[in-house]
Parts: structure tokens; sequence; C-alpha cells
């Protein structure tokens, strides 16, 4: 049994099969005549050519849910001719929704068969998706194991992990938060104060501007803990293992300066550190890396709020050597890029990786 398409046209019965293709047919060109003359269009039924049966609706859509991939291409085709959503779905016997899905998927893919699909679906529904992302944007310290009981309420069951991986997706990842100081309002204000005076500074201001800080390094410290890759059951091999040594192992306290032209000199820093040891090391060293970075005669120094560098001497040893200095609020570390370069460099410096300052 063949099922066909009859339609009849100026006294003319034209035949269309399922195999029928719209674009090859050497009498596709009669075919936008054919919808648009509804006055002698019949669309008669879906016959067998077994016998002659009475004229029916044009019903060509299958019991399941899906649509044969065959009226799929016979839609698209269509489509091309010119005709609207409402002649095919007319046509057709589908839905003027169902229509316009097909073409919506033809124009984007460039076809209408089955895509592969990338796994099996997300048991996270939209609703939930939004609900994780509301409640880590209004509390970022919140766990996964929390977010996996609160999606609970709305009938998803998930592993956490789960939850991290759609995070993930949506641009979430868990961080360790960074340390700052905790600023009072007067902080605020003058933090704010320094960036309004120094917004509109020339480039050259800060590329002669020579930046200074101290700082300690531990040498068997919590700073020297790191992540290594290692096999299963060779945690105790001596490539796998970081040595410890009680109360700390030691540390080491440098002194060092940079500007926008370079590294200056570093120096270490034996004993206590008071003011005048401070101003024996800006003696020694600041001008010999004022030379060396090549800084014009209008340089300023930049110094934190330390009581050794705040202190009346040194301001009057300042003052008397005349080197003029960056005003600078106080709890304002992060200002400093420096400290960028101590965290960094000096640890590799006083660990033996950098036994050269000008290498940093």
């Amino acid at each position: 049994m063949v099922r066909c398409l009859h339609l009849l046209h100026h006294d003319k019965l034209w035949c269309f099969t399922p195999e029928f293709n719209f674009c090859s047919h050497p009498q596709a060109r009669l075919l936008p005549h054919l919808f648009q003359s509804r006055n002698h269009l019949n669309m008669s039924c879906l016959t067998q050519r077994s016998g002659p049966k009475a004229p029916q609706k044009l019903n060509i859509m299958p019991r399941s849910k899906e649509i044969q991939e065959q009226i799929r291409t016979k839609v698209s085709e269509i489509y091309r001719f010119g005709k609207g959503y409402k002649a095919i779905s007319k046509a057709l016997g589908l839905q003027r929704t169902t229509v316009r899905a097909i073409i919506h998927k033809w124009q984007q893919h460039g076809t209408v068969v089955n895509l592969p699909r990338r796994g099996r679906p997300t048991k996270i529904t939209p609703r939930a998706q939004r609900q994780l992302i509301r409640e880590v944007t209004k509390g970022p310290r919140t766990t996964s194991k929390e977010l996996q009981a609160s999606v609970v309420s709305i009938k998803v069951s998930v592993h956490d992990s789960t939850i991290r991986k759609r995070l993930g997706k949506n641009g979430l990842h868990g961080r360790f938060p960074r340390h700052k100081p905790l600023l009072s309002k007067r902080n605020i204000r003058a933090c704010l104060s320094l960036a309004k005076k120094h917004l509109n500074d020339c480039q050259d201001f800060w590329e002669n501007t020579s930046w200074t800080d101290e700082t300690k390094v531990e040498l068997f410290g919590r700073q020297m803990s790191r992540c290594i890759w290692r096999r299963s059951n060779t945690a105790f091999q001596t490539k796998n293992i970081i040595p410890t040594v009680k109360y700390g192992g030691g540390s080491v306290m440098v002194w060092g300066c940079f500007a926008a032209s370079g590294t200056g000199r570093l120096t270490v820093i034996n004993g206590t550190m008071n003011s005048t040891v401070y101003q024996n090391i800006l003696k020694d060293n600041i001008r010999p890396s004022f030379r060396q970075l090549k800084l014009k005669p209008s340089w300023v120094l930049q110094q934190d709020n330390d009581p050794k560098h705040t202190s009346k001497s040194t301001s009057e040893w300042l003052k008397n050597n005349k080197m003029k200095t960056l005003e600078w609020p106080s709890q304002s570390p992060d200002l400093n890029p420096i400290e960028m370069l101590c965290k960094a460099g000096l640890t590799k410096w006083a660990t033996g990786q950098l036994p050269r300052a000008h290498e940093l």
C-alpha cells in the first residue's frame, strides 16, 4: 500500500508520494500557483492505490510525538519556495508552532535531522540553578554542602560536586579570599583623598617614584608550604616532603626598592630594625639605586607610615638630605606595588633561588 497526496488543479490531477522532492521535480515552478489558487485547489485526502475512497481531511502527522524526518524535509523545501507558516501548516496538516520550530531549526543548523545530544541531561533544573546563583551571590561564604541542602526544598537531589560544577559553568569558582587590613572610615577618607590628589598626575611623576619597603621572609614556616604531585604510597619520599625546624627555623629581614625602570638595591637587615638602622640603609642604598635606575633629579621617595619611617630623627634626616617623600595613608599596603614584588621575588632570593638582587 502506497500513501500519496492528490491535488486537483485546472482539471489536472497531481499525485505527490512521500518520496517526492519539491526541489528536483521538473514541475516545481508550478507549485506556487498550486498553493495560491485556492479556488482550484482540492486537497482531497490520503488515498490508497488499491481502491478509491471518499475524500477526507489531510492528516499526515504521525502518532508519535516526533515528526518524521521526511515530513520535516518537506516543510523546509516548501518554505524555500516562499510559502508562509500558515500555508505549510494547511498543506501538510501540521500545527503552525510545529512548522515554525522546524523552520527555525533549519535556519539555525542548516538541517532538520536530529542532532546528537551532549549526554545525560542535568538534574539541576533552571529554577535550582537560579537559586544557587542567587544564594552564592548574596553569601559568598556559603558552602556547597549548605547549597546541597538548600535545593532539596525544590525537590532537586544532587551531589555537592555537581553544584560546584554548575556554579563553575556560570563563572562562580571557589577561591581563597584575599586578606586585607580592616579599614576605618578615617582610613578610607585618607585613601580617597590620596587618589583624588594624584588623579591628574602625569606619567613622568610615577616613572620617577622610588617604591621602598621592608619584609621578613620565613625560611621554614607557613610561607614555604607548597602543593606537590606524587603517586600513592610515596608521601615520605625525600622529594615529596618539606623539612621543618623548631620555632620556625629563623627568618631574613630585607629592604628593597624599585621604580618603573627596574629594581634597585636589595640589602639584608642585621639585628633589630630602628630609626638609626633605617637611616643607614637609605644612606648606603638610596643614592646608588637612584643612579642605577636613572631617575630624574625630581624623583620622589615612597615609604609607608612605619614608626621608623615617620620618627622625628628620620624626618630631619630626609629633610637634610633633600629627599622628597610621597605622603602615604595608613592601612593601605595594597596601594604599594612593591608588596607583590616582596611576596614573589624576595622569597626566592632569601631561599637561594635568586642569589643576586638584580635578578628579581
